[in-house]
């Protein structure tokens, strides 16, 4: 949408992430973790049927979780792009979060539950485990297509990154596209956890006693409830509704002040509405007297501008009192 300045920009061109079109290469991470997931799964259920590992066994089910929670993902990234109708005047972003929610619920009782459960009954029963070969063999391929996977949503997380200025990790937590943090959180567990399976597998054949490889899978589990607690509490702050990064919203307060029909602003609010997309909501003080009528007219065409952003999902602007403080930048 060009704005009304004339220069084919909207007015928040300079915001981080108001340009972002990162829902295309969301999917391209979900899917390339989809297609990993499913290889991996499908080699470790061979393995721990052939070896009887404790902690392969957790891992294949840690896989076929994670291929699981990929199909939720794909309907996140699906269901949030819907365009806007009477009955969502803000878009379905938000639904990005539900779907997210149940693929780390997904996590916690498919994983976590079923490797914690597992390992317990490993130490009461154990059994006997052989073809350690085949284990390890699995677990290093399984490293290597976990590793592309991590590859993809890290290259991306770091892109996004360097747009707000933050570092990788920081960016992971922060960013408002669940998708991209569920893959790389996940993949990064996933990695973790083969390194988990091959020391119990290893320390298995070693003693001869399978109480390392049962520790391996609970551990493995404990890892998997982590990585979903940690999700679900993401989740569930961008559902009850979590106000844009302070940058952003610096940003945006400077871009708003330096239009030339706004004297100052008085409130401002940012709320993430899905991923890469916020709604806003402010009262402002316009330049000169003008009448009641045509300082609607001019309100209605600031809010236009806003919204003009791809990143604004609408915008709702009110007049400043007089005796309002000035909010500076």
């Amino acid at each position: 949408m060009v704005d009304e300045q004339g220069d084919g920009r909207h007015l928040l061109a300079e915001v981080p992430g108001s340009g972002a079109t990162g829902g295309g290469e969301s999917l391209t991470t979900v899917l390339v973790a989809f297609g990993a997931n499913v290889l991996i799964a499908l080699a470790k259920s061979v393995a721990a049927l052939a070896t009887g590992s404790a902690s392969i066994l957790a891992e294949a089910a840690h896989s076929w979780a994670d291929a699981g929670n990929e199909i939720f993902l794909l309907v996140a990234n699906r269901r949030a792009h819907k365009a806007a109708d009477e009955l969502h005047p803000l878009g379905h972003g938000r639904e990005a979060y539900v779907w997210s929610l149940f693929a780390a619920l997904g996590l916690f009782v498919a994983g976590a539950a079923v490797s914690i459960t597992h390992g317990i009954q490993e130490l009461i029963t154990p059994e006997p485990v052989g073809h350690f070969v085949i284990g390890y063999v699995v677990l290093a391929v399984s490293f290597v297509l976990e590793g592309i996977s991590f590859a993809q949503s890290a290259r991306q997380a770091k892109g996004e990154a360097a747009t707000f200025d933050r570092d990788l990790i920081e960016h992971v937590l922060a960013t408002s596209d669940p998708t991209l943090r569920a893959v790389f959180v996940e993949d990064a567990a996933a990695l973790g956890g083969l390194l988990i399976a091959a020391a119990g597998l290893f320390a298995h054949q070693l003693t001869g006693s399978a109480i390392p490889d049962a520790i391996g899978s609970i551990l493995v589990g404990l890892l998997l409830a982590w990585v979903a607690l940690l999700l679900i509490n993401r989740n569930r702050r961008f559902l009850v509704g979590q106000e844009a990064d302070p940058k952003v919203r610096q940003a945006a307060l400077q871009a708003i002040l330096a239009a030339p029909e706004v004297a100052r602003v008085t409130y401002l609010r940012l709320e993430i509405v899905g991923p890469r997309m916020i709604s806003v909501i402010g009262d402002v003080d316009l330049t000169g007297d003008d009448t009641e009528s045509h300082v609607a007219v001019r309100l209605r065409a600031l809010e236009a501008k806003i919204s003009a952003s791809p990143a604004v999902a609408g915008a709702v602007l009110s007049l400043s009192a007089p005796d309002e403080p000035t909010l500076s930048v």
